[in-house]
């Protein structure tokens, strides 16, 4: 049988290597917690492929991550470290120990206990295999010595295969290995590829060292944005120690995804309980805190925004809305009894959804940005960033390797606060109305400062919006601004379609200076009397939806010019909004002074991405006077 050399042995490969504590008591100082323990030898390892022997020498050992603190943990699980590496040694005898201190955690202390009582006497290496030569082959059985390894981290572990060395022991000379023992492990084992380990390079060690570091990485960032579905650590730990690349990590990870339920910012409200809510309610018992009617018409109120808030194990002042309310459907509306409590609806109060009403605020809404509501934790939003290549081959040949690149938009909640004033007489009322305005008035004050930001962002504290994201297309009018002309309008739509992202829900966003100034323009000068640029009709702009607000800023400067407009073109499909959670209202009943109303903030954790920079493009110094 021919060997030849199997991927386990290709640079920054992964391996273990278990062993076993000595109960030796010398070694154990209890005072300073301190065990010294053999952690590698050159026992040989019967592998699939054929036989590994670690070459125990400091030359061949790799020691810099161990003596910097090297981990020492349980079941190789790097969420449960146990204790530090204190110093390693390569003893004559080829035997590798090292002096580990545990920690003084209750979990530290109890494994401490177990080691000092000899409860726990096996012992685990991680390592990484950088460099390997074939030492010997019998009857088809390659030897190969590992010349060139890194251990990082030890475990302790419960089941032992290899237990030739202990705590302040010398190894056992290792016995001849027994090619039959091993092909006797060996015959329902796949034939491995044949090894030609001829001296590794320093760049093929370089490159299996940057591999193995984004190996780990890639998986690491994986489970973290995986990290609510319950086992997700622990697959990736596995993936990890096991050597899986990231194809076989996300396969792992699917099949857990698909078996678990996404975890939801609702509290599991019934519908009863959603049409019972009533945000004047609430608002009305934060504004009169000595008012016991007040208080207790609100109870339910209150009742719920606890549980919300530990659903979502955070701290609240005023009081939350739960997202079960928020993103109740104005179809659900019904009649029912009268409520407990003499001064309490007579009607379950629901006006429709309040997250309705926030998209209804906003322009961007109607032109086909996307929304991602009752988020749990900072997400990652997956785009394709680069495409395969396709090539023409003579016949038998082959083309050059290639393949898409997929990165991520992240996206993680920052806080939005609206202000509106409310009177106190409003906040009696308990009709159906009322509650629908006050939902109404909080939506539309959130909703302009989301769509503000949408456009523009990137001051602080906020998200980055269309225009300040680095990479989109741009149109510009001139050194010092210029009237906006058709052929600037087609340059938009070009910029866009030369980048292949004229798809999706296309569209211009504007202020009402731009509309007027546009719709007094003629499309072509040598033709007096002409269509005017900005059309009338659902597709104003070349046959292109519009949206208009003035959230478009109108005062830029370039140059010399001022009172600038910008006018954006673009897939707004790729402009997406997530909201984390629910609704935290607060209630300054002071500061109105003698108006006789109430401030009112609303607080909501908000992020917007766009998911393409060339999807969009713009031209920031159209002058429309």
């Amino acid at each position: 049988m021919t060997i030849k050399t199997p991927s386990e042995l290709t640079p920054g490969s992964t391996g273990e290597r278990f062993l076993r504590i000595d109960a030796e008591r010398a070694t154990i100082d209890e005072a300073a917690r301190t065990v010294t323990l053999a952690f590698a030898s050159e026992t040989p390892v019967d592998r699939y492929w054929g036989v590994e022997v670690l070459d125990v020498q400091s030359r061949s050992i790799r020691q810099g991550r161990l003596k910097s603190g090297g981990a020492v943990l349980m079941d190789h699980d790097q969420r449960d470290q146990v204790g530090v590496i204190e110093s390693v040694q390569i003893g004559a005898d080829r035997v590798a120990r090292a002096v580990v201190r545990f920690g003084k955690s209750a979990r530290a202390s109890e494994i401490f206990q177990d080691v000092v009582d000899g409860i726990r006497q096996n012992v685990s290496v991680g390592y990484r295999i950088w460099d390997v030569i074939l030492e010997s082959e019998t009857d088809g059985i390659g030897t190969y010595r590992v010349t060139d390894w890194e251990p990082y981290e030890i475990s302790l572990v419960s089941v032992p295969a290899d237990a030739k060395v202990g705590v302040g022991r010398s190894a056992e000379k290792p016995k001849p290995h027994s090619p039959e023992n091993t092909m006797s492990e060996q015959q329902n084992q796949p034939a491995a590829p044949v090894i030609d380990t001829s001296k590794i390079t320093a760049e093929a060690q370089r490159s299996g060292a940057e591999n193995e570091r984004k190996r780990i990485s890639d998986i690491t960032a994986g489970a973290d944005q995986l990290a609510k579905y319950e086992g997700m650590r622990e697959v990736a730990s596995e993936a990890i120690r096991s050597g899986w690349s990231m194809d076989q990590f996300r396969a792992k990870a699917l099949e857990i995804v698909t078996s678990k339920p996404l975890p939801t910012a609702d509290i599991g409200m019934s519908d009863k309980e959603v049409r019972q809510y009533s945000v004047v309610r609430a608002l009305h018992a934060m504004a009169n805190p000595t008012d016991q009617r007040a208080r207790e018409a609100a109870a339910f109120e209150h009742e719920v925004s606890q549980a919300a808030a530990n659903k979502q194990a955070r701290s609240v002042k005023g009081m939350l809305v739960p997202f079960d309310v928020l993103a109740a459907r104005a179809d659900d509306m019904v009649k029912g009894t009268a409520a407990k409590g003499g001064n309490l609806v007579t009607t379950d109060l629901l006006s429709g959804s309040f997250i309705d009403l926030l998209r209804n605020a906003m322009v961007v809404n109607r032109l086909g940005a996307q929304y991602l509501t009752g988020l749990v934790g900072n997400i990652a939003i997956p785009r394709q960033s680069g495409g395969a290549t396709a090539y023409w081959v003579a016949e038998s040949g082959t083309g050059s390797n290639s393949s898409q690149s997929i990165d991520q938009v992240p996206m993680n909640p920052k806080t939005l606060m609206g202000r509106t004033q409310i009177s106190r007489k409003l906040l009696i009322q308990s009709s159906i109305d009322v509650e629908g305005f006050v939902r109404n008035d909080l939506a539309k004050v959130l909703g302009l400062a989301l769509q503000a930001a949408a456009i523009k962002g990137g001051g602080a504290n906020e998200p980055t919006g269309i225009l300040g994201t680095a990479g989109i297309g741009s149109v510009v009018g001139g050194a010092n601004g210029a009237n906006p002309t058709w052929k600037n309008i087609v340059g938009l739509e070009t910029a866009v379609a030369v980048a292949n992202a004229d798809v999706g829900t296309l569209g211009y966003l504007t202020n009402a200076s731009v509309r007027g100034y546009l719709k007094g323009v003629q499309k072509f000068t040598t033709n007096p009397g002409g269509d005017a640029i900005w059309s009338s009709g659902n597709t104003p702009l070349n046959g292109y939806q519009a949206g208009v607000t003035n959230a478009v800023a109108s005062n830029g400067t370039k140059g010399t010019g001022t009172g600038l407009s910008s006018i954006i073109f673009g897939n707004f499909a790729d402009l997406i909004f997530g909201t984390w959670g629910g609704l935290e209202l607060q209630v300054d009943p002071y500061s109105a002074g003698d108006s006789g109303s109430v401030i009112v903030r609303a607080f909501e954790d908000v992020d917007l991405a766009v998911r393409h920079p060339e999807s969009f493009a713009a031209m920031t110094d159209a002058i429309t006077v």
